[in-house]
């Protein structure tokens, strides 16, 4: 073979040798190779979602749902509050929803069939809601059982209607309340209208009401904690979706979000 020849397919072998690993690194400095390791992005896709919710949660999770579109664009959450009774029997009869978080674990165990395995997302605590300037001087549990005052309680198939009773038959007051209401809004509402003297609520809704109603302690041995557990829906479809959103509640940025409302770590 002519020794031009053999020098030529020599170069050419070099040249080969070379563009190999250059052709395996791209064209351009920002274009890293695949890692085939690297785990597939957990962000499920964008959805409409709907999440029923006790009506205690109003206010905190109208700031809690913004936060979530913000963090995952495309993504809306529509939120649907009511007494937990009532949102449970919303589920039993198949209400279109993805999400359920109520103020008991009482109602969520009857729930079984229709949701998945919930987790506990925050705490409150009880508090007596005395009328504007607490003219009757309302200062512990046995001060309810006074027959001249107008006291409003939830009904006792609700939540807070029955820690209320706990805690009353606990200290073996004896209260007749002039209405039993459906959620603990309701029950506020009374009192911030000057329609009840007193009420039973919870901590975080006596605070929304600002100088409407004057808050009254009860001592943390007299009182009962209501606890909040949230799960996703099995007739969901967005299942995804409602599951990512379920999971961000117990993120450290919700957590915020409902510990800056007054609820208590779960």
């Amino acid at each position: 073979m002519s020794p031009i020849l053999t020098g030529r397919r020599a170069a050419a072998v070099a040249l080969t040798a070379l563009l190999v690993p250059l052709a395996a690194c791209g064209n351009g400095e920002d274009k890293p190779a695949a890692d085939a390791s690297a785990p597939a992005s957990a962000e499920p896709k964008a959805a409409n979602l709907t999440v029923l919710a006790a009506s205690s949660l109003t206010d905190v999770f109208k700031t809690a749902g913004a936060a979530y579109e913000k963090a995952h664009p495309g993504t809306k959450v529509t939120f649907s509050f009511a007494g937990s009774q009532e949102l449970a029997a919303q589920v039993k009869q198949g209400a279109p929803a993805d999400a359920l978080v109520t103020a008991d674990t009482k109602t969520m165990d009857g729930l079984t069939a229709e949701t998945g395995t919930p987790a506990i997302i925050a705490k409150n605590r009880l508090v007596i809601a005395a009328g504007k300037g607490n003219p009757f001087k309302i200062d512990e549990l046995k001060d309810l059982a006074d027959t001249k005052l107008k006291v409003v309680l939830a009904a006792p198939e609700v939540p807070v209607g029955r820690y209320s009773k706990e805690i009353l038959d606990k200290q073996a007051v004896t209260v007749k309340p002039v209405s039993q209401e459906p959620n603990v809004r309701a029950v506020l509402s009374k009192v911030e209208l000057g329609e009840a003297d007193a009420g039973l609520v919870y901590k975080t809704d006596s605070a929304k009401s600002g100088d409407k109603v004057v808050s009254v302690d009860i001592p943390d041995e007299q009182n009962a904690v209501a606890s909040y557990p949230a799960a996703t829906l099995k007739g969901s479809k967005n299942t995804e979706a409602a599951a990512a959103f379920v999971t961000w509640l117990s993120s450290p940025e919700a957590q915020k979000i409902l510990q800056d409302a007054g609820f208590q770590k779960a």
